[in-house]
């Protein structure tokens, strides 16, 4: 007989939703964090510029906007679990269409079931834990966690390429961690674990209403809009610092790939962290001193790039942003909108993941590699006065 602790009619412990949801992060973070290792790599197989590798980030717009606009509506129809299963096995199925395919099209038009999977399985996550008061504080652990699989993503790649092992082998890997995911969920589902399986309800109207609702709300747009610059420089910096170092500045492989492992590294202990920094500092303090730490550390990976040590501070400056942002969700709107606004934020901030990579990309291709840690001082510019804009207005109690 089960433990009465571990499942009473039917419902399992709450811990079995922090662990699954845990579990997911690590697996987007290893989904998304070594792409930035194996860009080289990938440019040479497939015979490509800083600029038409750019279509692999760019393919993924499609996928993330989907999610942007359904993924409160789909969790509503068919509950978090069956989304979240659906999600792990579109990226899964993306991630081993990359580790296989010979033809550059295929991966690139791929490239859409990857957003579309890390898009959902991030806004879903991202309402599970704000909306039970039982784990809403686990919120900066949780981001944490997918720092874990990010930068355990770079150390695998650069070991595996290391010993000389195809950088298709590295996408076997982080398939394999993704599909024990929907084995997970799968399981989830058999045991009817409720607070994962049943629909999302929706107080004060439906979803589709509180969805236009929360679009037609300023705050919401401008924290979609923060959070879209925020992930884009986020993931500009874990896509594009290995080829930064290597290619423009000579930096030896094996120290250039565990250095972006060093820049997921700070990212994830500023997040386990960031319970203690808001308890002492406030939401509003940490996130003021979050991007003036990065504008110091934008300024040290440009003006000193002999060193390395300026990744693993911009991951620390990054690290608190998005999910103090998330938290401060349903301080900002009514409470039927939270899940519309989070799912909203969650994928349209993936957005940023895709065109602003991308847009670097452009760029560097016609002025040089050098460029690219330049460009990270007027992204941390235009966040700072978003977030301003964001302090300095009510918040909007629709």
């Amino acid at each position: 007989m089960p433990d009465s602790h571990q499942q009473i009619n039917g419902e399992y412990s709450p811990r079995l939703g922090l662990i699954v949801a845990f579990y997911a992060f690590i697996a987007i973070g290893m989904g998304e964090g070594g792409l930035g290792v194996l860009l080289p790599s990938i440019m040479t197989s497939f015979h490509l510029t800083p600029a038409t590798v750019t279509w692999l980030f760019l393919s993924q717009i499609t996928g993330y906007i989907v999610a942007a606009f359904s993924s409160s509506i789909i969790s509503n129809h068919i509950g978090l679990a069956r989304m979240l299963l659906l999600a792990s096995i579109l990226l899964s199925g993306a991630l081993i269409v990359y580790a296989s395919t010979p033809v550059w099209g295929v991966m690139v038009i791929t490239g859409t079931a990857l957003g579309l999977g890390i898009g959902l399985i991030d806004a879903g996550i991202n309402t599970y834990i704000v909306n039970d008061a039982r784990h809403s504080h686990f919120i900066g652990v949780l981001h944490g966690f997918y720092g874990t699989g990010a930068l355990l993503d770079p150390a695998i790649a650069t070991t595996l390429l290391g010993i000389n092992l195809h950088w298709r082998i590295v996408y076997v890997v982080f398939a394999s961690v993704v599909g024990l995911l929907s084995a997970v969920l799968i399981w989830v589902i058999k045991i009817d674990y409720q607070p994962l399986t049943h629909q999302v309800t929706v107080s004060g109207g439906d979803a589709r209403a509180n969805l236009r609702t929360a679009l037609g709300t300023p705050t919401v747009l401008i924290s979609g809009f923060f959070l879209l610059v925020y992930v884009g420089t986020e993931v500009a910096i874990g896509n594009w610092a290995y080829s930064v170092q290597t290619i423009s500045r000579n930096t030896p492989l094996i120290i250039a790939g565990y250095s972006v492992s060093a820049y997921w590294m700070g990212l994830t202990i500023g997040r386990m962290g960031m319970g203690y920094a808001i308890k002492y500092l406030g939401t509003i303090r940490l996130l003021d001193f979050s991007l003036t730490l990065l504008t110091v550390g934008a300024l040290s990976w440009w003006l000193l790039p002999e060193q390395v040590l300026s990744l693993p501070l911009l991951g620390l400056a990054l690290a608190a942003i998005f999910p103090t942002t998330i938290l401060l969700v349903p301080q900002r709107v009514a409470m039927p909108l939270v899940p519309a606004t989070i799912g909203f934020l969650s994928s349209v901030a993936s957005f940023g993941a895709a065109t602003i990579p991308s847009g670097l990309g452009f760029v560097a291709n016609s002025m040089g590699l050098s460029i690219i840690p330049i460009m990270m001082l007027p992204l941390a510019a235009l966040m700072m006065l978003l977030h301003r804009w964001l302090v300095s207005h009510p918040f909007s109690k629709v």
